[in-house]
């Protein structure tokens, strides 16, 4: 039985201050969760701030970035030693903005992925396709493709790995994909990994989605039995909205 991950992705939200005061209330009243696991993923300058505030509780912290390499002369980036110093667990990699703000290829992410597991550090591999895409029909054509060319040479600590389907056209857009359109991907990527891993890869890899997740949709998004959870944005900004997600209704 795969166990829902409700996690959130802060972005370029809240100084350590800010951050610091939500993880303090998110500690308090998610104290009681045990049947959800929990991340939390600030920016980070207020990684450390953060670690410190959860720290003894049942909330994992995550980086929304890093490095490929460990360390070198690369002016801004983070190392993944940086992160698991401060007591990472998660990374997300690959995300929509990244590919499309900074151009992240599938090789690059590639690359990011195979550190991240040599780190030991559980990253969070997001896929997704664009609104024109999916008006075209090409949706499981492209999800095939950074399936293809993002897992590509990885075979050790594939276990490791999170999926995270986004549709890029209901990132921030308030338009979210239906319950039934999230797991046909979902269905379409878990049976790629049967096909190009193993039948126990895709019965036990968590696969979530993102994209406008809500407290007015967290329910009806996590009855389908092939979503293991939520990546989540704007929600997870406010403690009384995150705190619903993670305590999402099981019908």
């Amino acid at each position: 039985m795969r166990k829902h991950l409700i996690t959130g992705n802060w972005k370029m939200y809240k100084t350590p201050k800010q951050a610091k005061e939500l993880a303090q209330q998110l500690k308090t009243d998610l104290a009681d969760v045990k049947d959800v696991d929990i991340a939390i993923c600030p920016p980070f300058t207020a990684l450390p701030v953060v670690a410190e505030a959860i720290k003894g509780s049942n909330i994992e912290l995550g980086a929304q970035n890093m490095h490929y390499e460990t360390k070198g002369a690369f002016t801004g980036e983070i190392s993944p030693e940086f992160l698991l110093e401060l007591g990472c667990k998660y990374v997300i990699l690959g995300h929509s903005e990244r590919r499309q703000y900074f151009n992240e290829t599938d090789e690059l992410i590639n690359k990011k992925l195979m550190t991240a597991l040599k780190m030991n550090i559980s990253p969070i591999f997001c896929i997704g396709e664009k609104l024109s895409e999916r008006e075209s029909g090409k949706t499981f054509d492209i999800i095939k493709s950074q399936l293809n060319n993002g897992l590509a040479g990885i075979k050790e600590g594939i276990d490791k790995i999170i999926i995270a389907y986004e549709p890029i056209w209901a990132i921030g857009t308030g338009k979210t994909a239906t319950p039934k359109q999230a797991a046909e991907v979902h269905e379409y990527i878990r049976d790629w990994l049967k096909k190009n891993c193993s039948l126990k890869v895709a019965e036990e890899k968590r696969i979530l989605y993102g994209g406008s997740v809500k407290p007015d949709n967290i329910d009806e998004l996590m009855a389908e039995k092939e979503l293991d959870g939520a990546l989540v944005g704007g929600a997870s900004l406010e403690a009384l909205s995150f705190i619903r997600l993670v305590k999402f209704q099981k019908v």
